[in-house]
């Protein structure tokens, strides 16, 4: 289907969000409407909807990353929000971490068929050797992974100190800040932050959760003693 098919402001909303890029996008569409279901990707119910729910969804919080930012897609699954991000915002270097195996060979086959030049990695964020690997980047993304107290625990280790994490959530974002809000602190974050992205051009804007991970704390030198 691509962008054959879809309502007028869907059409208007992909060409102003991904440019002269939004042939590559309509790309992806098909490969997820194509593949998605048969390989456990998204559901049934989520083709006819996947340029508004999913990909303009995730493509808009590009709006919250800076210029040339190092980025972490962690739990990508089918790509979500990486690969819109990698098409949108092609000044970012991407990274999609993902722990299943063929889950891994999707993002790799979607990855060359739509020539993105973005990097495939297999592992969990909490893996020391992930850490290790790709810690320091500037902003780590999540989509549909975990409650924001386990977020910030997975996926803080590997911002850098000023970084942010900016995790894609539902109306409930208030609630789980005011539930998470300790948990965050102890993992490292800052006051999480809620922005909504996409408003003049999705009817449904996008709801993020911005967490900056606080700088280490400097130990200060004891006095000595007289």
């Amino acid at each position: 289907m691509g962008l054959d098919g879809v309502a007028a402001s869907v059409r208007s909303a992909a060409s102003e969000v991904f440019g002269d890029r939004v042939e590559q996008a309509s790309g992806y569409v098909e490969l997820l409407e194509r593949h998605g279901v048969e390989r456990g990707l998204i559901g049934p119910r989520e083709v006819d909807r996947l340029w508004e729910r999913h990909v303009l969804n995730s493509a808009v919080i590009g709006e919250r990353i800076p210029d040339g930012a190092r980025v972490v897609d962690v739990g990508s699954g089918a790509g979500l929000p990486g690969v819109p991000l990698a098409i949108s915002r092609p000044d970012l270097d991407i990274v999609l971490l993902e722990p299943m195996a063929r889950r891994i060979d999707w993002l790799t086959e979607v990855a060359e068929k739509l020539e993105l030049p973005i990097t495939v990695v297999r592992g969990r964020a909490e893996e020391r050797q992930v850490r290790e690997e790709l810690g320091g980047a500037d902003v780590v993304t999540a989509r549909a992974v975990a409650p924001l107290a386990r977020l910030a625990n997975w996926c803080l280790p590997l911002v850098r100190p000023q970084g942010a994490l900016v995790a894609l959530k539902g109306a409930s974002a208030g609630e789980e800040i005011e539930r998470d809000r300790v948990a965050v602190r102890k993992a490292g974050g800052g006051e999480p932050e809620v922005f909504e992205c996409g408003t003049k051009v999705l009817e449904v804007p996008s709801t993020v959760v911005v967490i900056h991970r606080l700088p280490p704390k400097s130990s200060r030198p004891r006095g000595r003693r007289s």
